[in-house]
């Protein structure tokens, strides 16, 4: 049976978006339940899009994510290089192949002609499309043409006539008409090849057997299936990806201007990388059960094409904050302190600050925590001196037995000798028995006045990280 070989190919053009990494998450599932490679193969050949340091970002962030290549740049294997500007004596060899057999010609059209040819589509309101009027050039012709100097593109001959069909293991049976085609440029001017040539050449070489990716290039395609037989050349599968929307109310695709669109700026925010698998995961495919939480290994035994959407996909940040609340709450005190103290550290002056301290009061917002960037909101009044109250909160205290309330408490918070937390839960039970005060109208005033919120974190904890001084002073005020 043939082993079964996927590969993620992204360019090094910045940070990763969520789309390309859940391309990379399906593809390393297909090939590891499949007990195949994953090959991280690197597309550089547009240079003028290269950013500086996108190659480790690449490395770093599938890494980070349990991602790891079978296959690459940096561990090698037997099909490389990887990176493909390094692989360029590989692509004309095909080419010349292909023009040699009448499959592929050579194009001297210059920028100004495609320009004219593209008005003149524009205008007449119809998709543009090279005229082919290089197409019959004799090789003779065109060699001397090439001698002489002139500056050429190779271009593929497509099917004049005719249908081309593929499957797609997700959207199923496709069919194109050829005269829809376009005769797609294999090597530019440069001598580099297109994106599109490249990609076939590579996965074949590469001996890739599963291509996954986003649905819109399923256009695409049918140039890359008549290419592959074209060259007597084994067709891989495709698995085209359903695109992920911003929202539900949009048919925008998420892209990398959208806050929350790549990996790096979702863990800048602190999501953790189990929570950003697990929602790519389910961001377009199920399960086809009720499960919702999964780690990487759970995933591999769980995952199948077949339960790969068809209709458009979803980031939700809302379930995204749910996956990450789960996996905070598995946190050990000492995780959680590791993972959310240089948050406040980067808000707030800590220097004051214990470590036990610091320990308790990221765990008493443990449970609700969504994103680790959220503890600097919820513990800013335990660092701030001004505590802001909305209408319902001010007129909650100025109840009258909210007042009564208040003072009762107040008069008990300045008897206790030492601070600690059986002693402020025993000031809350004397509040209740004095005043006969009992439920929403003896807590709530009390957190209201304190921290300046109606809900929060267990109220004796707030009060004893609060401090006696500070909670004096808002009781006072």
């Amino acid at each position: 049976m043939k082993e079964v070989r996927t590969r993620f190919a992204p360019s090094p053009t910045g940070l990763m978006h969520i789309g390309g990494v859940r391309t990379a998450l399906f593809s390393y599932l297909i090939a590891k339940q499949n007990n195949g490679k994953f090959i991280l193969r690197i597309e550089d050949t547009d240079q003028a899009r290269y950013v500086e340091g996108a190659l480790t970002v690449i490395y770093n962030t599938l890494k980070d994510l349990g991602l790891n290549w079978d296959e690459g740049p940096d561990v090698g294997g037997l099909y490389g290089p990887y990176i493909q500007s390094e692989r360029k004596s590989n692509y004309l060899k095909y080419a010349q192949k292909l023009i040699k057999e009448g499959k592929a010609y050579y194009c001297f059209c210059d920028e100004e002609r495609l320009a004219q040819i593209k008005q003149k589509a524009n205008q007449a309101k119809i998709p543009y499309k090279y005229d082919r009027f290089c197409r019959n050039l004799s090789i003779e012709e065109a060699e001397k043409r090439i001698a002489n100097g002139e500056e050429y593109v190779i271009r593929f001959k497509m099917p004049i006539a005719g249908i081309t069909i593929f499957i797609d293991e997700v959207y199923g049976e496709i069919k194109v008409n050829n005269n829809e085609l376009e005769d797609l440029v294999m090597i530019k001017s440069d001598g580099m090849p297109t994106y599109n040539f490249a990609n076939i050449v590579d996965d074949h070489e590469m001996a890739i057997t599963h291509i996954v990716r986003g649905n819109e290039y399923i256009s695409s395609t049918p140039k890359y299936v008549l290419i592959y037989q074209a060259l007597n050349w084994d067709v891989p599968k495709f698995v085209h990806l359903p695109i992920i929307k911003k929202d539900k109310d949009s048919d925008k695709k998420l892209s990398k201007r959208d806050g929350d669109a790549t990996v790096d700026a979702l863990k800048e925010k602190g999501y953790l990388n189990k929570a950003i698998i697990n929602m790519l995961a389910l961001t377009g495919w199920s399960p086809g059960d009720e499960q919702e939480i999964f780690n990487l290994e759970g995933l591999i035994k769980a995952f199948k094409i077949e339960g790969i959407g068809k209709g458009n996909a979803i980031f939700d940040i809302n379930k995204l904050n749910w996956f990450n609340n789960y996996y905070i709450r598995q946190l050990s005190v000492e995780e959680l302190y590791n993972f959310t103290i240089p948050y406040l550290s980067n808000k707030y002056d800590i220097s004051n600050k214990s470590e036990d301290w610091l320990k308790e009061l990221v765990t008493i917002y443990q449970e609700q925590l969504a994103y680790g960037a959220e503890i600097v909101e919820l513990t800013k009044i335990f660092f701030e001196q001004e505590i802001a109250l909305d209408k319902e909160a001010q007129a909650l205290i100025s109840e009258k037995e909210a007042i009564i309330n208040l003072q009762t408490f107040k008069k008990e918070v300045q008897n206790i000798t030492v601070w600690n937390v059986d002693n402020i839960i025993k000031a809350l039970n004397n509040t209740k028995d004095q005043t006969g005060i009992k439920g929403k109208m003896l807590y709530m005033p009390i957190r209201v006045k304190v921290s300046g919120a109606m809900h929060g974190p267990e109220l004796p904890q707030t009060i004893y990280l609060l401090g006696k001084e500070i909670v004096l002073n808002r009781l006072n005020n």
